[in-house]
């Protein structure tokens, strides 16, 4: 079976980053997804469409929302959708969730409200253990960096290519 999103859209808050003892972390934020507006034959207008996701990243991509992803940042992510429950008031509620695995830092490094956040702390970005969680320049993301929640400098990374 095959439990894979992929979604392109802009951060709607700044992430919500939690430690636990174990020095685990995790961190959530929305994301909103558009579909643009257009007109029917008969000249009906259809509006745009937002949709908002829960995204929650876990292991070293929490670094990577703490340290480069502000509201508006533009991400293209890629992961599975989880859904959990919760009670409130005796009432049961579900939330669906897409447990990324994959995150893009997109557009230009102007257009990332936080890189000018980031300036003095974009160094400190990798975790510790040397996984390349952070992107490869010193000082601020390029605005295409591609982060891997199992990405680790001591596993080959392989091209699943036939050729």
């Amino acid at each position: 079976m095959i439990n894979k999103v992929i979604l392109v859209g802009n951060v709607g808050k700044d992430p919500d980053v939690r430690y636990f003892d174990n020095n685990e972390g995790v961190a959530n934020f929305p994301l909103a997804t558009t579909e643009p507006g257009f007109t029917t034959r008969d000249g009906r207008q259809i509006p745009e469409r937002t949709e908002w996701h829960n995204i929650t990243v876990r292991r070293g991509l929490v670094k990577v929302a703490e340290s480069y992803i502000r509201k508006g940042t533009q991400l293209y992510i890629e992961g599975r959708l989880r859904t959990r429950s919760y009670e409130q008031d005796g009432v049961t509620k579900y939330i669906t969730e897409v447990i990324a695995d994959t995150l893009k830092l997109l557009g230009k490094k102007s257009d990332n409200p936080a890189v000018n956040d980031n300036q003095s702390t974009a160094q400190t970005a990798s975790p510790p253990g040397g996984n390349n969680f952070a992107p490869q320049s010193q000082n601020e993301p390029t605005g295409n960096e591609g982060f891997s929640a199992g990405d680790n400098e001591d596993t080959p990374q392989e091209d699943d290519l036939p050729f």
